[in-house]
């Protein structure tokens, strides 16, 4: 990072300074080797030109997210850019692919939720903004990809932020390769709950962190063959064994203590607990509860770990034993005994505590005793007992203490990766590394030495990678990088670990020998290593020594090196503890093995902590690594508060600054070719008018500038360290050049605009004065003018007025004459109108009068004759309902009537003309009978009428009684003379009306005879091939009925009418409606009822009997099912707007009578016919095909079915009804009163109409086809709009981003850029378009209905809007000036489209796009920093939310005409908002979810569509010509 010397003034550059770190400025004055520099704060600075190091001042506002993007990678740059992105919130930035994570000390939720995984699923790293999940998801793609393990490690200071970024990966983890654990629980999960547990054991306040993790962790997620997880493990090293005795003040011993303290009463008493300050381990430092934290909660919470890892209540109750027995063992105190160097209890108060440890760990209270107090040596002669003095006693006890612990925790670890579960079969692992960062204090001893030394072993790991990460850079650019240096620490790990003279190596020497001291150890590593450059031996400490690490130099004090590092078990403790009765206490001390050789025995911290940190290294170098560093901002603890200092500290600790030497020693400035002649294009115009390749022109550019060093990759331009500083200032000097001419050519322009304002004003003046002299002649002449003028006027006035007079009087004259006129015109056709509107309302009178007495006698006689036919039609169908063999009998006489009819064609038809003629005089004649019968009646009804008029007439003016016995006489007489009278005259009447109705009957035979005979003839082997499927189909129906009859309980009430009604439908299927022998003529009610049904009587009685076999009527249906799921199976097509196939599946469920079936499997085979043809997924016409038939078809269900429970009749009496002749009619009656009479005269009577939706009581498989038929709805509704949404996926990525203008635009000008560019946009989304279009026309053809094609584009639209508003949140880049506006215009496409679509099909949609609209409609706004919060979050962007509007607000750059965001003062509301609103986790997500819901209901579909008419829909000709179903075929009326 060497400072450039291409320093002049007027430069930005980086100063160094002792609170900032680094402060900016301008170069004022070079004098020599010093700068004089004018800081940003008004103070000046003199500096070194070597310590100074250039200002990008055209850096982002809000940074870049990848610090390799710096123009200038150095230490002040790289702190500037994390600076500006965390006062953001953006906590995230990567180096290369290094993560570095700043913990921001507050919620973001919106960063962590489950929206944000999904978009981070399957991105390209890079792609979407810096984020934890993004290195996640890279390690697991590349595990699965190339079959590799991968390793994350997490790593920093203590309250960086380590564990909770590696729970965050586990999240992310678990949730691409998450699946159902055994018993409910993933692995994933189990490790996650693991945290609670290891966190109460193994963390611990420091004075950097509140919940500081005091040991390394590294979790294994092992991943099956299919990218599963698999098992899992969790790998622990270090942990501070020391805390459990030994703690400063604010610090805290681990949480565990406090929680068993803070434990209910019942808990505390059994253990014998008081508060933690009684306790001798606790009270070493006053802070005892932590802020914020409840103990007694989280012991609970620690319970519920437990449970959820799997450890028992029986262990967890062990686990607190031992724990308590930890806190009473640190209260026993010791004090001098009686003997030389012995030691007893203290007092009373300690052989409590005494008594409670052993009563805990349940041994022996003098064992207990002896074992802390006394040291058993084996010599070959004999055994010594020796005692201790109180100082070896404290020592002894805190051995016990750690010892005891330390075994707990490990205990601990194993239970939990035991309860996980390990997958042996496992071939691929992602490792998840969270370990303590680097650590200097001012008083540092073996943990910190141990931790430092893992960091310089991390370190080197670290600095490996990121070299071989710059090398395969090179390598894939194609440039040489073969004398690039590498920075390695290898000769610190030498002085550390190396064998036989590393300091390990001689920690562990001086440790087996009984009289090596903490100054002894200490003199022998300053003759060791007084050579040793990372070696420095303090001047004022002999105990001390200090090692150049990479991130700094750290001094150690030697002084408890020796007791720290030994790691053997005194053999009083174990067999104290293995003697225990607690079978827990016992399992931590297993009984040791017989040791072989006494150097065996000897065990030590530093060892085996160097064996496990080498097995770890192994098992990381046997992965691809990925790096996060966290960096704590500042000590605080606070949100929005950055310690440069303290951050600079860190980035060293964390090697961050190492990898930019690393770069920096090769080539730290990268650009496109794209980039670089974007910048620097402006130093050699005449290169790119020229037509040159990118990258010659870069190459040309470089070599006019002179620079040499550089190197010309495949796709960038490599440049060394200060080359871009030399360019940027020769670019400065190009474009101040250019500014200078700018300011020339501006001041010019202003001289000549003064010199024309002058001249302009000298002419307005002469033009003034000569306007003035003209205006004086010009008044002058207007006077003579105006007096000329007002003469006249006043002349013709005079003139006009005597002419008006005269006018006036002609006119008054006139009126009067003509309205006298006009009075006596209007006078007489007033008169005229009344009589013709008086004589025209008693004609009318007159003629209704007429009209209603004859329609009320026509009545009355057309009643009683149809009331004679009924009563005897009744009589003969119950006559044929007694007898049992009927229906058979019907059967054979039917057939030889078939036969029979075969012979009498020929003979019919050489009677035809006689029949004609005898037709025509036999109706003439009976019309006339008819006529003649008809006015005999009315004359006698009149001679009734007048007879009873003249008889009351005679009563009333009947004289008043004089002579009471004649008039007596009298009037009886006359009254017995007009009672006979009456009677005659009813008696004619009855013999009338029975002479009409015989007349009557005899035509309507006469003419039902003609028009059948007329019909035989005209096609002869039509009506054989009729009359045969009528046979077949009166067989059917037998059959049919059978089985019912077999079914239902009354057998014989059942025969008869299913007889009649199929001696009637073959009547009906002989005798087709035509208009020679139709049912109305000349608007004639005629009817060939009584005939027929006579006929077919009579036909049903004749005697003949022929055995035949007789199908089951379970083939016959099958058969019929068979070829309507084979017909529908195909594509029917549409019948006008009418899809073919769901009209024809609901007429043949109606007529079969399918929905009021109990048990029926045509549901279940239309559903599988459905299924069967939807399994092509991608074939959109077939699913719109689909989609069209059924809606339909589930319309016609909703109008038709209803529920069953209902019912009034029993099976039997409701299809005796339905079947039989005067059944339907019955029904037809019930159903209609008004039109049954006439729609049964007119024939329709005779077939069931399945054009008219009527409602049946559905049983349950009916029901439950409606549901399945609803599910394969929304299954077809999801899949096409699924369909569309794959389709244009791909493109809404091409659109978001607007394209790069090519390098001839740099020249051309920017409006050709933008035409360009423009032009390449909106051929994405015209893409976009076409699919909509395609879509539409395919739902068109189909005709699905356009309520369900709204739905579809509606959800399109949202899926659009959640796309690309999500990927503007995400891509800095894609918030700029000018890709707003190329999305703008492209939007502007879309909603041209939903205009041609009309309202019917687009409808609402185009109002899903509202918040990519107001975001981009934000972007293109010029002023933003004028406007205030209140405006943009009410008129702007009412729509967005706050954190929405901040995510906008602070990536926002202008790279058109260099505009700024909004102000810092509207930033600071919005952060002041959002912080409020912290704790809402949903309203913190500032990302869109896309709705993948069913957006309508049955119901919804019932009303929005229209009623669908299927009375004129055409069968398939492949079931047309097929006699099952004649019932399709569409009847004219």
């Amino acid at each position: 990072m060497a400072a450039p010397v291409n320093i002049i003034v007027g430069s930005h550059v980086w100063v160094e300074d002792p609170e900032l770190a680094w402060i900016d400025g301008e170069v004022f004055k070079i004098s020599g080797e010093e700068v004089h520099v004018q800081i940003t704060n008004g103070k000046t600075a003199v500096a070194n030109i070597s310590k100074i190091f250039p200002k990008d001042t055209e850096a982002p506002p809000g940074g870049v997210d990848d610090m390799t993007k710096l123009s200038y990678l150095h230490e002040p740059g790289v702190l500037h850019n994390l600076a500006m992105r965390y006062e953001l919130n953006e906590i995230y930035t990567y180096t290369g692919n290094i993560l570095i994570a700043i913990n921001p000390f507050q919620r973001l939720p919106h960063l962590y939720d489950t929206h944000m995984m999904e978009q981070y699923k399957g991105a390209a790293f890079g792609e979407l903004s810096p984020h934890v999940f993004a290195v996640a998801d890279v390690a697991y793609r590349a595990m699965i990809n190339e079959g590799k393990s991968n390793s994350i490690l997490v790593s920093g200071e203590s309250g960086a932020g380590k564990t909770e970024t590696t729970k965050m990966l586990m999240r992310y983890l678990a949730c691409l390769g998450g699946r159902s654990g055994v018993e409910g629980r993933t692995v994933e999960q189990q490790v996650l709950e693991s945290n609670p547990v290891l966190e109460a054991f193994g963390n611990a306040k420091t004075v950097r962190n509140n919940n500081s993790s005091r040991f390394g962790k590294f979790v294994e997620l092992q991943f099956d063959k299919n990218g599963r997880i698999s098992g899992a493990a969790v790998r622990t090293y270090l942990l501070e064994r020391s805390r459990v005795c030994q703690i400063s003040s604010p610090e805290r011993n681990y949480h565990c203590f406090y929680l068993l303290c803070a434990a209910p009463p019942e808990v505390r008493e059994k253990f014998k607990l008081e508060d933690p300050s009684s306790y001798h381990y606790l009270n070493q430092s006053g802070c005892y509860a932590l802020d914020g934290v409840d103990d007694a909660q989280e012991y609970l919470a620690t319970i519920r770990a437990m449970d959820i890892v799997g450890i028992s209540e029986e262990e967890q109750e062990a686990i607190f034993r031992v724990v308590a027995a930890i806190l009473h063992l640190g209260n026993i105190e010791f004090a001098k005994g009686a003997e030389v160097d012995s030691s007893v209890i203290k007092d009373e108060k300690s052989r409590f505590h005494l008594n409670m440890t052993a009563e805990l760990l349940k041994c022996d209270i003098k064992s207990l005793e002896d074992a802390l107090i006394k040291r058993v040596m084996v010599t070959p002669e004999e055994i010594i007992t020796r005692t201790l003095d109180p100082v070896a006693a404290v020592g002894s006890r805190d051995a016990l203490a750690k010892t005891v612990y330390s075994r707990l925790f490990d205990w601990l670890v194993d239970k939990i990766n035991f309860s996980i579960g390990q997958d042996p079969n496992s071939k691929q692992l992602i490792g998840v590394l969270d370990i303590y960062g680097f650590e200097s204090f001012k008083s540092n001893s073996f943990e910190q030495f141990c931790i430092n030394f893992t960091n310089e072993k991390l370190q080197q790991h670290f600095n490996q990678h990121v070299f071989k990460m710059e090398q395969e850079e090179y390598t894939k650019e194609e440039i040489n990088w073969s004398y690039i240096e590498f920075v390695d620490n290898q000769d610190v790990l030498d002085l550390i670990e190396k064998k036989p003279g590393g300091i390990i190596a001689l920690l562990d020497e001086a440790c087996m020998f009984p009289k090596s001291t903490h100054e002894t150890f200490a003199q022998k590593l300053f003759q060791t290593f007084k050579n040793n450059k990372r070696f420095i031996k303090p001047k004022l400490s002999r105990t001390s020594f200090s090692i150049s690490h990479y991130a700094g130099e750290v001094t150690y004090l030697a002084d408890l090196f020796l007791d720290k590092n030994k790691d053997y078990v005194v053999a009083e403790h174990q067999d104290l503890l293995t003697a225990s009765k607690c079978s827990f206490a016992a399992g931590l001390f297993p009984p040791a093995a017989e040791e072989s050789s006494k150097s065996s025995k000897f065990s030590s911290i530093g060892s085996r902590f160097k064996l496990q940190l080498q097995s770890l290294m192994e098992t990381l170098n046997s992965t691809e690594p990925h790096y996060i560093r966290c960096v704590k901002p500042n000590n605080a603890l606070k949100p929005a508060i950055f310690e440069n200092a303290n951050i600079i500290q860190q980035l060293r600790c964390g090697g961050v600054l190492e990898a930019i030497r690393i770069s920096c020693a090769g080539y730290p400035t990268r650009r496109t070719f794209y980039e670089f002649l974007h910048r620097f294009g402006v130093l050699a115009p005449e290169i790119l008018e020229g037509n040159h390749d990118d990258k010659v022109a870069c190459e040309m550019i470089l070599d006019k500038m002179g620079l040499k060093g550089y190197q010309i990759g495949k796709t960038k331009v490599f440049l060394r360290a200060g080359q871009m500083a030399e360019l940027d200032a020769r670019r400065a000097e190009v474009l101040g050049n250019a500014a200078r001419t700018v300011q020339r050519q501006i001041r010019t322009y202003i001289a000549r605009k003064e010199f024309v304002k002058l001249r302009k004003a000298a002419i307005v003046l002469q033009s003034n004065c000569r306007g003035i002299l003209a205006c004086k002649m010009y008044e002058q002449l207007r006077r003579e003018a105006a007096a000329l003028k007002i003469q006249k006027n006043f002349k013709r006035y005079i003139a006009r007025d005597s002419y008006l007079t005269v006018r006036l009087s002609a006119i008054t004259l006139q009126t009067g004459l003509r309205a006298m006129t006009a009075r006596d015109e209007f006078r007489f056709r007033k008169q005229t109108k009344a009589a013709i509107i008086i004589q025209a309302a008693l004609r009318c009178h007159i003629a209704y009068s007429y009209h209603k007495s004859l329609q009320k006698a026509v009545i009355t006689t057309q009643c009683g004759w149809r009331r004679r036919v009924a009563r005897r039609e009744l009589r003969k169908l119950k006559m044929a309902a007694r007898e049992t063999g009927a229906l058979k009998e019907a059967k054979d006489k039917l057939e030889k009537r078939v036969e029979e009819l075969t012979w009498r064609l020929q003979l019919e038809k050489r009677l035809r003309t006689d029949l004609e003629e005898e037709k025509a005089q036999e109706i003439a004649k009976l019309q006339d009978a008819l006529h003649a019968m008809q006015m005999q009646v009315e004359e006698a009804n009149a001679r009734v009428i007048k007879e009873q008029e003249a008889a009351r007439k005679a009563i009333e003016e009947a004289p008043p009684i004089i002579k009471e016995t004649p008039v007596i006489v009298q009037d009886t007489e006359k009254v017995n003379s007009l009672v006979a009278e009456v009677e005659s005259l009813k008696a004619s009447l009855l013999s009338e009306k029975t002479a009409a109705e015989e007349a009557r009957n005899a035509c309507t035979d006469a003419e039902a005879r003609n028009a059948e005979l007329a019909k035989k003839l005209e096609d002869s082997d039509r009506k054989v091939d009729q009359l045969q499927d009528s046979v077949q189909r009166l067989e059917e129906k037998l059959a049919n009925s059978e089985s019912e009859i077999q079914v239902l309980r009354q057998q014989s009430l059942a025969i008869s009418p299913t007889g009649k009604s199929l001696t009637t439908r073959q009547r009906t299927m002989i005798i087709p409606r035509t208009p020679e022998n139709g049912n109305v003529i000349n608007g004639e009610v005629k009817t060939p009822l009584s005939q027929n049904t006579t006929l077919a009587i009579s036909n049903v009685r004749e005697p003949e009997s022929e055995d035949k076999p007789q199908k089951s009527l379970n083939e016959k249906q099958q058969e019929n099912q068979d070829l309507l799921i084979k017909c529908i199976s195909q594509n029917l097509g549409f019948s006008g707007s009418k899809p073919v196939a769901a009209c024809v599946i609901y007429k043949c469920l109606l007529h079969w009578r399918s929905f009021e079936a109990e048990r029926t499997t045509v549901f279940d085979r239309i559903i599988q016919t459905i299924a069967s043809a939807i399994d092509v997924q991608d074939n959109n016409d077939i699913l719109a095909y689909w989609l069209s038939n059924s809606s339909t078809l589930l319309l016609l269900l909703q109008h038709t079915l209803k529920a069953s429970g209902a019912a009034s009749l029993t099976p039997q009496r409701r299809r005796a009804a339905a079947a039989s002749l005067f059944g339907r009619m019955s029904q037809g009656l019930r159903a209609s009163p008004q039109s049954a009479g006439l729609s049964f005269l007119n024939g329709r009577g005779l077939s069931s109409r399945l054009d008219d939706l009527r409602q049946v009581e559905a049983k349950y498989p009916a029901l439950l086809f409606k549901q399945q038929l609803t599910a394969f709805l929304e299954k077809i509704y999801g899949m096409i709009r699924d369909n569309l949404k794959k389709e244009i996926s791909p493109l809404l990525g091409l659109c978001i981003q607007a394209p790069r203008t090519s390098r001839a635009s740099l020249v051309k000008g920017r409006s050709h850029a933008n035409a360009v560019a423009q032009q390449a946009l909106i051929a994405h989304w015209q893409s976009i378009v076409k699919s909509l279009n395609r879509y539409l026309n395919i739902t068109k053809a189909n005709h699905v209905p356009p309520f369900l094609v709204h739905k579809v584009f509606t959800q399109i639209f949202s899926f659009i809007n959640v796309q690309l508003f999500n990927s503007l949140l995400l891509r800095r880049e894609c918030c700029s000036f000018s890709n707003g506006e190329y999305v703008k215009a492209g939007l502007a496409e879309i909603e041209k489209w939903c205009y041609e679509a009309t309202e019917e099909y687009a409808g609402s949609a185009w109002d899903e796009l509202k918040h990519i609209r107001q975001a981009v409609g934000f972007l293109v706004i010029h002023q933003k920093p004028k406007k205030t919060l209140s405006e943009i979050t009410k008129e702007l962007c009412p729509v967005l939310s706050i954190q929405q509007l901040y995510r906008i607000s602070t990536m926002y750059w202008d790279d058109k005409y260099g505009t700024h965001s909004v102000s810092s003062d509207v930033i600071a509301n919005m952060r002041v908002m959002m912080t409020e609103d912290s704790d809402n986790a949903v309203s913190s997500s500032f990302l869109l979810d896309d709705d993948s819901s069913i957006p309508f209901t049955v119901d919804e579909i019932s009303k929005s569509l229209q009623r669908v008419d299927i009375a004129d829909v055409e069968p398939p000709s492949l079931i047309r010509e097929n006699s099952g179903f004649g019932f399709l075929l569409p009847r004219s009326d």
